[in-house]
């Protein structure tokens, strides 16, 4: 089975691509920015087309305008990204007989719920990220029933710096650390992200929505105060060892309004494949066994 994979250089698709590579029977073709623009929906189509892929072969979209707050200063240039180019991709791939697997996120949510976001759940967008992103998935589902929509949160990973690579770093000179304590969701790890995403590479797996992110609910605070405690247990040199609370209300410098709550709920992914994310805690653990400044 041929697959490609587009923002392939990102940080979920560079794990796919290291992990899936090792897959038996998988070709894994890695696409750039320079091979698949979506920032032009034209060129993106084109760019895609010019790749041999059909029936019953995949497209990982990896690719999005995910700066939150540059989705409100450029809306068109957004939507051209997180919308019209999955819509015109994913026209494509149904017309070959192929499958995309689109990867969503849990902006689509106004985080207003006191429990997690199913996959029934209605999407509400506070943000233009959130709706344009909204829009990608309804164009990604309008297009084929074997075409799969992944929502997750807080992407973290070795292949390129996130949250907790930027609280560890501040934490290595400074003995002061801070983060958000009323915003809530999951963190979603790379390298089990990609053991997971395998498993709807089989086109035995039904199309339609799913929500996957590791198991459990934290803060950003809990977050990166979890991560110094991993970071000192394997060695790392941080001065900070807690974080301060920061409210959501007092970030001033963001532009977009965020969804407070948007813990995913991935009961559906498991009854479907028979496989349970494991706690955020045991992902972060492991990451911090290998870590190294990016």
């Amino acid at each position: 089975m041929k697959v490609l994979i587009l923002g392939s250089n990102g940080r979920l698709g560079s794990a796919l691509v290291r992990r899936w590579k090792a897959l038996p029977d998988i070709e894994v073709v890695a696409l750039t920015r320079a091979d698949v623009d979506l920032a032009d929906p034209e060129k993106a189509e084109a760019g895609l087309a010019a790749h041999e892929f059909g029936e019953g072969e995949v497209v990982v979209n990896c690719a999005a305008a995910t700066d939150v707050d540059g989705c409100e200063k450029d809306r068109e240039g957004a939507a051209r990204i997180n919308a019209e180019s999955p819509g015109r991709i994913a026209r494509l791939c149904a017309a070959r007989g192929a499958r995309l697997i689109h990867i969503g996120t849990d902006y689509v949510f106004d985080g207003s719920l006191d429990r997690p976001y199913t996959e029934e759940d209605e999407p509400k967008p506070l943000s233009h990220y959130g709706l344009t992103k909204l829009e990608g998935d309804r164009e990604v589902l309008a297009a084929s029933p074997a075409h799969c929509v992944v929502r997750v949160s807080w992407v973290f990973g070795p292949d390129k710096p996130s949250f907790v690579d930027a609280i560890v770093k501040r934490a290595l000179t400074s003995p002061e650390a801070a983060a958000v304590h009323d915003k809530t969701s999951a963190p979603s790890y790379t390298e089990d992200m990609a053991l997971w995403l395998a498993e709807l590479l089989n086109p035995k797996v039904p199309g339609g929505i799913y929500h996957l992110c590791n198991s459990g609910t934290c803060s950003w605070r809990d977050y990166g105060e979890y991560a110094l405690e991993c970071a000192k247990k394997y060695g790392v040199p941080v001065l900070a060892t807690s974080v301060a609370p920061l409210k959501l209300s007092d970030m001033k410098a963001f532009i977009a309004v965020r969804p407070p709550h948007t813990s995913l709920d991935t009961s559906k992914f498991t009854r479907i494949t028979g496989l349970t994310p494991r706690p955020w805690q045991e992902a972060v653990d492991e990451y911090f066994t290998t870590w190294k400044q990016q």
